[in-house]
């Protein structure tokens, strides 16, 4: 080659040198008669190769042929296959026949009822078109495109049902995968020929012309594809099939030369001589490979922290090393640079409160980050390669989670059942990952918990329809009596103006305590609520709510019944708030009650707190209401509440306001029948007390309050 130069240093050029001079000694020490007794051994033992090989191909047609009729058997004896029968589900049998045929490895299984029809069948399409019969054994089929060769075993149906009422067919096609499988096995190439057809090779380029015909086996030498083959056919069966099997004897022939070496007697003297050559030469060029290969395999194992040192006049195994110790360090960096942004990920995902999850092309979790943890109750070891439908158990819904999983980029919410039983509303995105080195793509779920936000959602439209019908009712009812009182008040009596300005009293009584309520759960939720407490007096806080609620009582004729010690403390409170707290409770205890009962208000000392407690007669508060009767929207009778109205403020209002002032608040059932709402409000001075007066301000024993009849 032009510009090149021997180096005596390079490996090529040493390998050259000794090959030279190996080639020179064996030429000279084989002579003609070895050359002809190689070639006759060879020819030999090549012929040989290929009719061991026939009988092996031979040996293995029959063992598959015995193979398939047991198949056959054991398909035709399986009890499932005559419960199918004989429940006639077509589709059921079907499904059957293709388990069966991919666990077997088979490429056609049919059911034929005794008269020859086809009951089911399914692989491959059958070899059937084109036959006389179906027996077992090679069948060629000429119906088609292209001929095709079958092996078949058929088996009656006398397994578990006995009917014999029909048979089982089987068939293996005979097609290029079939003879590459012989030839991987014998290592000889394969062909298959009837008449003067191919129908299978395990050749690119099958040979010309095809075997010829003969009831025993027929050697013969022929080219395929610019190589020589030595080739032998024998007959398969009474279809007119015959096997034949190749062996390229190219590269034989080809190495011949080298082949005679071994055979004459000289070539004692050239193996000694190139052993000493091969020592000198291994010596010079293993050892510094040897360290070469030592120092990959601590690569290989992690180790890459030894340096890596080779001292040696060969210049492509010095390169080598250096290339390998500048490998050495670029992998320590890019390791190195690897743990951190691992870390980092790892970090990064652990930190997201979201829930991270990957699904594999069947379904399985492959990843479960921290935030999918926390969400769903499930630790990472026990949902990996579990299938997501497993995990996430869908509720208000009869289709798997599997089936519910939004498009790449799409968002959906479902309904699941988490670990500990608690059902969840879950915001799930889709996305798909395909890994940059190609493989499988992956199924990204990305989801966080929002069944407090739909809850919200949920309380925020039951509320401004409870707010609007508690508008709107009280509204129309002033309406009306405007409208009445402008059209008809020089007509009407001193009584029915009187009723009218009731009425219109009432509702507006209505509305400020709606308002007052909304206006005060507003102060609760953005965190603006105080009180100013001052020593006050119970009476005094407890008359001005009953002048609010007055024509309330007045409607209903109900009757006030007030009862506390005589010396009843100041209590520190503000009045204000403290009034809004009794007007509540009060109108609970008025619209949850009959008509003409009394509402009994009761105060007690306590230690450093008053106790006051509101009795009603109306149906009590259900047991299982109570946990949740002071929370905003809820209501003491859930299946009264369309009748009784109310949007669900008034007992959270007094919640808040009784615990600011350091008090609690609570219910239960009265004996009897009503209930019982208390609060506890503290002594503002364990000395003062509010006089002996029988005022229900000043409080003396029990007071009764007809306020229907004042």
């Amino acid at each position: 080659m032009k510009g090149w130069k021997l180096d005596r240093h390079s490996i090529s050029a040493q390998m050259v040198l000794h090959s030279a001079v190996l080639v020179a000694l064996t030429a000279v020490a084989i002579g003609a008669p070895t050359t002809w007794f190689v070639h006759r051994q060879l020819n030999r033992q090549a012929w040989n190769q290929v009719e061991r090989g026939g009988l092996a191909v031979q040996a293995l047609y029959a063992a598959g042929q015995d193979e398939l009729v047991h198949l056959a058997m054991l398909i035709a004896q399986r009890p499932t296959l005559y419960q199918l029968l004989a429940r006639r589900e077509p589709e059921s049998l079907i499904a059957y026949l293709a388990a069966l045929q991919q666990n077997l490895g088979i490429d056609w299984i049919a059911v034929y009822q005794a008269d020859g029809q086809v009951v089911a069948e399914t692989g491959t399409t059958g070899p059937a078109a084109g036959l006389d019969r179906l027996a077992s054994g090679y069948r060629v089929n000429f119906s088609g495109p292209e001929p095709q060769a079958w092996l078949l075993a058929q088996h009656p149906l006398d397994g578990a049902g006995g009917t014999g009422e029909g048979y089982v067919v089987v068939g293996l096609l005979l097609d290029r995968e079939f003879v590459s499988g012989l030839q991987a096995r014998t290592g000889l190439e394969q062909n298959l020929w009837t008449r003067d057809r191919l129908l299978a090779s395990s050749l690119v380029s099958p040979p010309e012309p095809p075997c010829p015909d003969g009831a025993g086996a027929s050697p013969r030498t022929l080219q395929a594809a610019g190589r020589t083959y030595y080739a032998l056919c024998a007959p398969l069966g009474d279809a007119g099939l015959q096997a034949e099997v190749l062996l390229n004897v190219s590269d034989v022939r080809a190495t011949e030369s080298r082949f005679i070496g071994t055979l004459s007697a000289s070539i004692l003297v050239i193996i000694i001589l190139a052993s000493l050559i091969g020592v000198v030469w291994a010596g010079r060029i293993s050892r510094p490979l040897t360290d070469l290969a030592q120092a990959a395999g601590a690569m290989r194992d992690g180790d890459l922290m030894r340096p890596l040192a080779v001292d040696t006049p060969v210049r492509e195994v010095a390169a080598l090393g250096e290339a390998l110790e500048r490998a050495r360090l670029d992998l320590q960096l890019i390791l190195a640079e690897l743990r951190r942004e691992k870390e980092w990920t790892d970090h990064l995902l652990e930190a997201i409160v979201e829930g991270i999850v990957t699904l594999d092309r069947r379904g399985r979790i492959t990843f479960f980050s921290h935030g999918a943890e926390q969400i769903t109750g499930w630790q990472r070891d026990e949902v990996l390669g579990k299938t997501c439908d497993q995990v996430f158990r869908v509720r208000e819904s009869d289709s798997p989670f599997s089936q519910l999983i939004p498009a790449p980029g799409g968002r959906r919410k479902i309904s699941v059942e988490l670990r500990d039983g608690r059902q969840a509303i879950l915001a799930v995105t889709g996305a798909r990952l395909l890994p940059p080195a190609g493989g499988d793509a992956r199924v990204a779920l990305v989801f966080r918990d929002i069944s407090e936000e739909e809850a919200v959602h949920r309380l925020l439209g039951h509320f401004l329809a409870n707010v609007a019908h508690e508008f709107r009712t009280p509204l129309s009812a002033l309406a009306a009596s405007v409208e009445l009182l402008i059209d008809q008040a020089p007509e009407l009596s001193a009584a029915e103006l009187g009723e009218l300005l009731g009425s219109l009293h009432l509702g507006v009584l209505g509305l400020q305590t709606l308002i007052d309520n909304l206006l005060e759960c507003a102060s609760l939720e953005t965190g603006h609520f105080r009180v100013h407490p001052r020593p006050s007096h119970l009476g005094d806080i407890l008359a001005d709510a009953i002048r609010t609620l007055q024509p309330l009582l007045d409607k209903r004729r109900q009757r006030l019944v007030v009862g506390w010690p005589a010396a009843m403390p100041l209590v520190d409170a503000d009045p204000r708030r403290t009034v809004q707290v009794l007007v509540n409770l009060l109108s609970n205890a008025s619209q949850y009650g009959p008509d003409d009962a009394e509402i009994r208000v009761s105060a007690m000392v306590q230690g450093d707190w008053v106790r006051v407690a509101i009795a009603d007669s109306g149906p009590g508060v259900p047991e299982e209401y109570r946990a949740d009767l002071f929370r905003r929207f809820a209501h003491p009778h859930p299946e009264h509440e369309r009748g009784h109205g109310g949007v669900g403020l008034g007992l959270s209002v007094v919640k808040g306001i009784v615990e600011a002032h350091g008090g609690q608040v609570g219910v239960e059932n009265r004996p009897g029948g009503g209930a019982i709402f208390w609060f506890s409000l503290p002594v503002a001075d364990a000395d003062a007390t509010e006089g002996n007066s029988t005022d229900p301000r000043r409080g003396d024993g029990e007071t009764e309050l007809e306020w229907a009849e004042r």
